[in-house]
């Protein structure tokens, strides 16, 4: 993940500067254990500034609203009870070159400030701190005791140390270029390792977009350079500190990141706000959903586990019943040649009454004859009490199975992270596993309750029908049960897990075998049997397609289908070249 810099951080600060300078704070809200939203108000606008001191993805940028979940932080309620109502007056640098950034509010614009928040932008050691007109700490969102940091403590009541100066010359304009290349080649290494340890402000992803836009390699050696490498490189550090100096940015998109001076750009950027909140909301969305899917995979591999060896477990003791006729059979032959018993005998030998052939029985020495077969009697008994028991019992675990398959599939579906969707549906899948019991919920939502719902998957088909396919169990219910018309037609994979699949129609509209096919394939595609080459979907109407009383989610039974042959791959192709 591509940190911010101090260039970048400078052209953030410019742009706020510049367009919400005074604003009126309105409202504090933590997201979460490393984001603030203030909400600022000018005379013709409104939103939220987003700080943020996460370790990998520290940024200050104006950012989305937040949702509308209790705030139950106390970080964010010491500063609503502070600053409330102030306005913010002023957003200046601590010193020059530094990433730490004096956010100053006072009761008027104009007015000396009463408060002090710094922010930190400073990698895994971004803070920020809330300080008087005194310079002492009021709160923070992240203390730092004697015990855990000997050189700079943070705590409350202690005044504000600003963090160790940086190493290295500043920049300057002033510069020349010959003592620029002194400086850097001094120590011969590489160019971007002498870069770094010769000046302050700059950072790899500079070095690097800068050594590139002056056509080298920052992994090069110093003395590698030709006096007209040095040239090139130079002219691109003067028009750097140009940059900075005239606040002169241009943000786009780059193919491994961003960039704030337009250097690698493949497409610009509305502004360096609209930028920044995209790329790390992308960035955290990632890993998010990485670590959600891995947990959602994880958790169903282990139900399935024990849900297996309970199946395995209830087929053993259906068996064992099987022989439960085998037992009263050989209670009656018992019972009918009573007279060939004697004491003592431990098995006997009788001829069974259909076949004629020789059946030996074994028995009880301590037991009559008569005791003998009412043992057998009573294990016939008990076997077909065990089946009787043991056949809901089984059932109810392969309805389970089944479920768990549905989910599973659902997961092998979301393969990768392409936009929020993907994260909105894996966290309702999370959820449908959390009202189904099979996760704890814990104490923090997955989900805001104002997050807007994943969508299912919308194509057309050759006619230009529109085709719905569900993409987890709460968009299958939502499609087959609350959207589907009297004139649609409904598409599932038969027999196995998979997507509920609606075609809709007009009234009057009649879909070509085109469309059908294009329905099924996609039917399969979404399916278990996705890798097959052909597999049957079902189609019918959604009234003949119900959902039995008490099912968990995703799961129907339909009526009056029609079978038709899809081809997953050719949904694939579809998919591919669109």
């Amino acid at each position: 993940m591509q940190p911010v810099d101090f260039t970048t951080l400078t052209a953030a600060c410019a742009e706020l500067r510049q367009s919400w300078l005074p604003a009126r704070v309105e409202q504090f809200y933590q997201r979460d254990r490393h984001t603030l939203a203030i909400a600022l108000r000018t005379l013709d606008k409104r939103d939220w500034l987003s700080i943020s001191w996460h370790p990998q993805a520290a940024r200050i940028c104006v950012g989305d609203r937040p949702p509308r979940t209790p705030d139950t932080f106390t970080f964010s309620d010491q500063l609503r009870h502070q600053l409330n109502g102030f306005a913010l007056s002023g957003i200046v640098a601590i010193a020059p070159w530094e990433r730490v950034l004096n956010f100053q509010f006072a009761k008027r614009p104009g007015d000396p400030p009463q408060w002090h928040l710094y922010a930190e932008i400073m990698g895994k050691y971004s803070n920020l701190i809330l300080t008087d007109a005194h310079q002492q700490i009021v709160t923070c969102a992240h203390q730092v005791s004697s015990q855990k940091s000997s050189m700079r403590p943070v705590q409350t009541g202690q005044p504000y140390e600003p963090p160790p100066p940086l190493l290295g010359n500043a920049p300057s304009l002033t510069e020349s270029r010959d003592r620029f290349v002194e400086r850097v080649s001094l120590v011969p290494g590489k160019l971007k390792k002498q870069l770094l340890q010769s000046y302050r402000g700059v950072s790899p992803v500079l070095i690097a977009s800068m050594a590139e836009k002056a056509g080298l390699d920052a992994q090069q050696s110093t003395e590698t350079l030709s006096p007209a490498d040095w040239d090139a490189l130079f002219e691109r550090w003067q028009e750097w500190l140009h940059c900075l100096e005239n606040e002169t940015f241009t943000p786009a998109w780059t193919k491994t990141g961003y960039t704030v001076l337009g250097w690698g750009a493949i497409a610009p950027a509305k502004n360096t706000q609209t930028l920044l909140n995209h790329y790390y909301t992308n960035q955290l969305n990632q890993q998010t959903y990485k670590q959600l899917r891995h947990q959602l995979e994880q958790k169903v591999k282990s139900l399935q586990k024990k849900l297996n060896q309970k199946a395995e477990t209830f087929k053993t003791r259906l068996a064992q019943s099987d022989e439960a006729d085998t037992y009263r059979a050989l209670g009656d032959l018992l019972m009918a040649h009573l007279h060939q018993w004697q004491p003592g005998m431990k098995t006997i030998t009788l001829p069974d009454f259909t076949t004629g052939e020789d059946t030996q029985i074994a028995l009880n020495p301590e037991k009559n004859a008569v005791q003998n077969a009412q043992a057998l009697y009573k294990q016939h008994q008990k076997l077909k009490r065990a089946r009787n028991a043991v056949q809901p019992l089984l059932a109810e675990v392969q309805a389970e199975q089944q479920y768990l398959e549905q989910i599973e599939t659902a997961l092998s579906q979301i393969d990768d992270y392409r936009n929020p969707e993907d994260l909105q549906t894996l966290q309702e899948i999370r959820e449908e596993l959390i009202q189904e019991n099979y996760l704890d919920g814990g104490r923090t939502k997955t989900r805001p309750d104002n997050a807007p719902e994943a969508q299912p998957h919308s194509y057309k088909t050759p006619s230009g029908f529109e085709l719905l396919v569900g993409r987890n169990n709460r968009q299958n219910d939502q499609l087959t049960f609350r959207q589907a018309g009297d004139y649609d037609l409904w598409f599932h994979a038969q027999e196995v897990a998979g997507s509920h699949v609606l075609m809709r129609l007009e009234p009057g509209a009649v879909p070509d075998q085109a469309d059908l096919q294009f329905a099924a394939d996609f039917a399969t595609y979404y399916s278990r049997s996705r890798q097959s080459d052909r597999v049957p979907a079902v189609y019918t109407e959604p009234k003949y397609v119900y959902k039995p009383k008490g099912a968990k989610p995703g799961v129907a039974i339909y009526q009056r289908e029609q079978i038709i042959w899809g081809q997953p791959r050719q949904a694939e192709i579809y998919l591919q070249q669109n």
